[in-house]
């Protein structure tokens, strides 16, 4: 799925948009939205007046007059309409691009889960989940899965729009695959994790789509609102009526027309915001697929607009993700060469990112030239959560490298000890916010690995920003208190959990929730499963486990932790959106009832002309300028309400007062001018 933003009125989604705009006049769906509906049935109504006008003669007013008015009210429908299939065609657009990856394929399905097991050739479509799938370099992975054999390049472009392929494998949290991406070098044998119609992609297109798309809290909470204002000045035009025929009988004056009234009503309604209101919400949906995140409802994204407390992973998140090893620290009476020597000959069967760094020191800094282990006849001993230590056996020696604890085991074990004077150099090196490895021979310790753990570039900038906007930041980690602590003063968050484990990730959580934050947090193994479950916005890596993209509420196509910044961002700024263009419909209702009432019952009540402050022409000009004004403000929203407010952190106290002043003082003034040159434009036409 492409990452870029389609322009803002690209051709194809207009042309559905205009087609979507008509269909979606049904009652049946315009009742969804009660103050549209209320300018739809006016609008049928005023088309009624003017067809029997038009036909006896004897209307209560000009045909012309009522067309006019009849005309501007459908299309103020027709806006509102339009606004929403705009929002809505942007992820319809994007549908349409992820069915494209979607695709039959014959695949190979294996009776056992072993890529030697004996197997038929089936179609994907009759794969069901349980079954277990040998997929080779050159072939589409059929189905959503877990690897349980293998390790591969798989190029997901198809679904996250990236070119670069990237390594899955079976065990750890890069297990899970896609159905529809491509294997692009040697093989996997993958279980089938779901049914057919149930599959990830599947997923995505219908959230795409806004098919499962909700209202939020937030946005029921102001349906009501708006619901509330419609129906109480719908009361009041209603009962003018009556007090306009008892004036009329004293005074002796006309009495005010339905079509004004029908007006009147849609003017003072907040048709604006009505009219935009699931516009903004299906947008800011949309701004998430354009950061290539896929967020399960509307109500995640709104969630994440009023976070105020984010945990966030250290590695690959608030740090690079591999550890380098900068320095050897050597016990008492080990020379530099030595322990350098032992740590090297203890990594070069280590693949990892750790351990290939401390060969490359060892190069660099001593000169030490890589060995081939094999040849030495030396035995490799991996590590395992249990010893916490790798390394390996030659020529009688034993050396091992490992955390302090693990070491001081293992030496004891043989009758050693590790020297007070190690362990201050662990202590100090910890402090710094480096990773200790402590090198062993036997029962002899040799010193200390220093593995640095790199924060990554502008982090500290990005928290501060956070801070400013009343967030706190928390670091999670599995490193000791010392190391953490370190990390967290170097990277600038507020608060820090170290060796963290699921049970104290969910309390932590727990804990924000019950003192009344609402919390955001990133995962991709099966174990960050419970957080994401608890956690108010909880963003998966779509590179993680089937369970941790269950868990969550969004997930993350680039699978990049630190989107959940960016995530925040959008939550903010559609918030924002709302807030603002609800203050903008409900002050600017002030100018239109300057404009219309005056007009509308000028014959009626004399005394009011007192309040036409702005000098309009004529009744007829002003209420036809009041209605056009009030259709044309939805349009030129529009581009507003799709692509929201520029978000600036700042606090929530400067933001309201920002946009008290900027849309609630704009709409009051704005309507003003441009009701008055409405109103002139018309005269200039020759209405009168």
């Amino acid at each position: 799925m492409s990452t870029r933003a389609r322009p803002l009125f690209d051709r194809a989604i207009v042309t559905r948009a205009l087609v979507d705009s008509v269909k979606k006049l049904d009652p049946r769906r315009m009742i969804r939205n009660p103050v549209m509906f209320v300018v739809e049935v006016g609008s049928a109504f005023t088309t009624v007046l003017f067809l029997h006008a038009l036909v006896t003669g004897r209307g209560e007013a000009s045909p012309w007059f009522i067309l006019a008015i009849s005309l501007w009210l459908w299309l103020t429908v027709l806006f509102a309409n339009f606004a929403e299939a705009m929002a809505e065609g942007r992820g319809k657009a994007q549908a349409d691009n992820l069915r494209k990856a979607r695709k039959d394929v014959m695949t190979k399905r294996l009776l056992e889960p072993h890529r030697g097991a004996s197997r038929e050739e089936v179609l994907s479509a009759r794969l069901r989940a349980g079954d277990v799938v040998l997929v080779e370099a050159g072939e589409l992975i059929p189905g959503d899965g877990e690897i349980v054999e293998g390790v591969a390049s798989v190029d997901e472009s198809a679904i996250t729009g990236e070119s670069a392929p990237v390594i899955r494998e079976s065990g750890g949290d890069r297990s899970a695959v896609t159905g529809g991406t491509k294997v692009l070098s040697d093989w996997l044998v993958i279980r089938i994790t779901v049914n057919p119609g149930e599959t990830f992609l599947d997923r995505m297109i219908a959230m795409v789509e806004g098919a499962k798309r909700h209202k939020t809290p937030n946005e029921i909470a102001l349906d009501i609102l708006l619901a509330g204002f419609t129906i109480i000045f719908l009361l009041a035009t209603v009962t003018l009526l009556p007090f306009s025929w008892y004036a009329v009988g004293v005074s002796g004056g006309v009495p005010v027309t339905l079509t004004v009234l029908v007006a009147l009503l849609v003017c003072l309604i907040p048709t604006t915001i009505g009219g935009l209101l699931s516009a903004i919400g299906i947008a800011g949906m949309d701004r998430m697929i354009q950061a290539n995140v896929i967020a399960t409802s509307g109500r995640a994204v709104e969630a994440a607009g009023d976070v105020d407390v984010l945990l966030l992973d250290k590695t690959g998140t608030i740090t690079l993700g591999n550890r380098q090893a900068t320095d050897f620290i050597p016990a008492p009476g080990v020379t530099d060469a030595e322990l350098a020597d032992a740590a090297q000959l203890s990594s070069l069967p280590d693949e990892t990112p750790e351990g290939r760094s401390i060969v490359v020191l060892a190069k660099e800094k001593y000169g030490l030239r890589g060995r081939d282990i094999h040849a030495l006849g030396a035995k490799f001993v991996p590590f395992t959560a249990q010893t916490r230590m790798s390394g390996v056996d030659l020529d009688g020696r034993r050396v091992r490298k490992g955390a302090v604890d693990a070491i001081t085991k293992y030496t004891s074990a043989q009758g050693g000890a590790v020297p007070d004077s190690v362990r201050a150099t662990v202590e100090e090196v910890a402090k710094q916010g480096a990773t200790p490895l402590v090198v062993a021979d036997g029962k002899r310790v040799l010193g200390v690995i220093k593995l640095k753990d790199i924060v990554k570039g502008g982090i500290r900038e990005q928290f501060a920003e956070l801070r400013r906007t009343g967030i706190k930041t928390v670091m999670i980690t599995g490193d000791n208190p010392l190391t953490a602590a370190a990390i967290a003063a170097e990277a600038g968050v507020d608060d820090f959990l170290a060796e963290a484990t699921p049970e104290a990730k969910l309390a932590m959580i727990r804990d924000y929730q019950a003192k009344g934050h609402l919390v955001a947090m990133t995962g991709d193994g099966t174990n960050d499963a419970p957080a994401l479950a608890q956690a108010d916005v909880a963003v998966a890596m779509n590179s993680g486990t089937q369970a941790a993209k269950e868990a969550g509420n969004m997930v993350d196509l680039d699978s990049n932790p630190t989107k959940l910044v960016q995530v925040v961002e959008v939550g903010k700024q559609m918030l924002m959106t709302r807030g603002s263009l609800t203050t903008f419909s409900i002050a600017n209702d002030v100018a239109k009832y300057f404009a219309i009432i005056p007009a509308a019952f000028a014959t009626t009540y004399p005394q009011l002309k007192a309040l036409d402050i702005m000098g309009l022409h004529s009744p007829t000009t002003a209420v036809m300028a009041a209605v056009i004004f009030n259709a044309l403000i939805i349009v030129v929203l529009i581009p507003l309400a799709l692509r929201g407010i520029k978000y600036r952190p700042a606090p929530a106290s400067t933001l309201l007062r920002r946009n008290v002043l900027l849309y609630g003082l704009g709409g009051v003034v704005l309507p003003f001018p441009c009701i008055k040159a409405i109103d002139l434009l018309l005269t200039v036409m020759g209405v009168s």
